[in-house]
């Protein structure tokens, strides 16, 4: 790689440890220049995403609680206030109920659809209302997805479902906020043992039958993940939009 993200500021939702998605992702953006900015949920999350953050050179930490209108309309604001222009917004954020992936579909609680949906889906709206306005440039605004939402997947459940629901705002925010020339899309990763999705029951099973039946007979390396939101968020993907880019050793083409 040769700086591709060089003068353009990113904002990463989403970093929680070392073996996020969403770490990878701002790791590989500090490899190619940009300057970096997290958020954290929480006072207690935030001492964890500091000294992350500063291992990869950040350049600010905001934080945001995404479901809190008023905790998002203050990020922005802290942004705005601070001089920020974005080039580059990553949702990497999704969350369900641990009893909601681990019994049937059809039990799903009222309360935890709510908030897979809420969360994992609608928060990609509500942030790109709030940080759009500041990619006076236009830019870049990415989310993750997974295979579960265009077919089932044993023990995904309700994260299929928000997923689905997430992908479709993909295109409808892509339409939208094209004539800003702000591109909007999602990298469908394939299964990676990182800590947030050992919440899904029979994970390693998962992992095995993808190594098995995938084209590459490998799993998907996080690495792989973060190159290709290197690659959505330069001037390389500047054609790109609305699009769901599948990085998963292939496994999404397969059938029996």
């Amino acid at each position: 790689m040769s700086k591709l993200l060089q003068g353009k500021t990113a904002i990463v939702l989403g970093v929680w440890n070392k073996w996020s998605i969403a770490y990878a992702i701002a790791q590989a953006f500090a490899r190619e220049g940009a300057k970096l900015l997290l958020t954290y949920q929480n006072e207690r999350a935030k001492p964890a995403v500091e000294e992350l953050g500063r291992e990869l050179g950040a350049s600010g930490f905001f934080p945001c609680e995404v479901q809190e209108q008023a905790d998002i309309d203050r990020m922005a604001e802290s942004l705005l206030a601070a001089g920020h222009r974005l080039d580059i917004v990553v949702h990497s954020l999704a969350a369900a109920k641990h009893e909601d992936l681990n019994q049937p579909f059809l039990q799903t609680s009222r309360e935890g659809f709510q908030l897979a949906l809420d969360v994992s889906a609608y928060s990609l709206v509500a942030i790109s209302k709030a940080l759009s306005p500041l990619m006076t440039s236009g830019g870049a605004i990415m989310t993750l997805t997974y295979l579960g939402s265009t077919r089932v997947v044993t023990n995904y459940n309700v994260m299929g479902v928000a997923k689905a629901a997430l992908e479709a705002e993909v295109k409808y925010l892509a339409s939208e906020l094209g004539p800003s020339n702000i591109r909007v899309n999602a990298i469908s990763a394939g299964a990676i043992k990182t800590i947030s999705a050992r919440g899904v029951k029979d994970l390693s099973k998962m992992l095995e039958i993808a190594a098995q039946r995938a084209p590459l007979r490998r799993n998907t390396d996080i690495a792989e993940v973060a190159d290709a939101a290197v690659f959505l968020g330069s001037d390389l993907g500047r054609g790109i939009t609305g699009n769901i880019l599948y990085v998963d050793a292939g496994f999404q083409i397969m059938g029996l």
